[in-house]
């Protein structure tokens, strides 16, 4: 928890929560089915990770200068060293990385010829992260928590619960839904949540544990915000986003791009979310923004490195 140190440290603008890992892509002209083997010419070794993807994208916005703010856990091994100095070669500050007594997480990513991919994940020492590992001082009243899902509940929560304390706002992307979760584990971790972002199956599973019946993404967002007392965003790949609140429901279009992997896009739209939050755009223009740096990442390989900076997300508003 806090010490003494805390005390010269400065708060992040955004404070990343989450998971790092080491991607190993490769591409195919169809994703295995369970049973079948498929060949890839070759693959590439990517950082990624939900946590370090979304404080990856919030920097590109923000500029680096350690105005993002990146805890988690890595293991002892090069895998760890290399995720590290990556983050800090993308302007992100690391003092709340903890080493954990296990392997650096790992995902094994293949995409195929339309630029769908599938998943694994090995989480390593992401299962050990501990909110103890988050220094007091990277909090704030201006600060903007973002947590996901690929690390333990019970630490995320605390995390929320102390960042809201601080006076901060709390975004939550419930991505990837954890298996055990439940209606009342659902409630404690919106509780001091001020923004939920969830893709559509994400969406339909908050509203099922939630009691919340039909299947139309704006009706299912809308129930959701005022079930919480929050803004819930449903991000619906091509055709863009919809915010719900208090003021009813927004639609925002994508961007029309040919797509090449969306590996990263759901995470290029929280970081960069969370960014404009940070700089005090309003909710609907920071989702704007977000929709259109995550088509813009559609364009690339990868999840970081597919990432866009904020000069190219100005032009693409512009062209728009």
């Amino acid at each position: 928890m806090a010490d003494q140190a805390d005390r010269g440290l400065k708060a992040a603008a955004v404070l990343v929560f989450g998971s790092l890992n080491v991607d190993l892509v490769c591409r195919v002209a169809v994703i295995a089915r369970p049973g079948e083997t498929v060949l890839a010419p070759d693959y590439e070794q990517l950082f990624g990770g939900k946590g370090a993807n979304q404080a990856v994208a919030a920097a590109r916005v923000l500029g680096g200068a350690d105005r993002v703010a990146m805890v988690g856990a890595v293991g002892d091994d090069e895998l760890g060293k290399a995720v590290a100095d990556n983050l800090v070669n993308e302007g992100i500050d690391i003092t709340g990385l903890q080493t954990a007594p296990a392997r650096t997480g790992c995902a094994f990513i293949s995409i195929d010829s339309g630029g769908e991919n599938a998943i694994t994940v090995a989480s390593g020492a992401n299962a050990r992260l501990d909110a103890a590992a988050l220094p007091d001082g990277l909090l704030g009243p201006s600060s903007v928590l973002v947590l996901q899902m690929e690390t333990p509940l019970a630490a995320s929560l605390a995390a929320a619960e102390r960042a809201r304390a601080k006076g901060g706002r709390v975004v939550v992307n419930l991505a990837p839904v954890p298996a055990q979760l439940d209606a009342d584990d659902l409630s404690g971790l919106l509780a001091p949540a001020d923004y939920l972002v969830v893709n559509e199956s994400e969406l339909a599973a908050a509203a099922a544990l939630s009691a919340i019946g039909g299947e139309e993404p704006g009706a299912l967002a809308t129930a959701l915000a005022a079930c919480f007392g929050l803004v819930v965003i449903a991000t619906l790949g091509a055709k863009g986003a919809l915010v719900a609140g208090g003021d009813g429901v927004h639609a925002i279009p994508a961007l029309a791009v040919e797509p090449v992997d969306t590996t990263g896009a759901g995470d290029t739209f929280v970081g960069v979310f969370a960014a404009c939050l940070s700089e005090n755009c309003a909710t609907a223009e920071a989702a704007e923004r977000a929709v259109v740096a995550a088509s813009l990442a559609c364009r690339r390989v990868g999840a970081q490195s597919a990432m866009p900076t904020a000069a190219e997300i100005e032009r693409a508003l512009a062209d728009r």
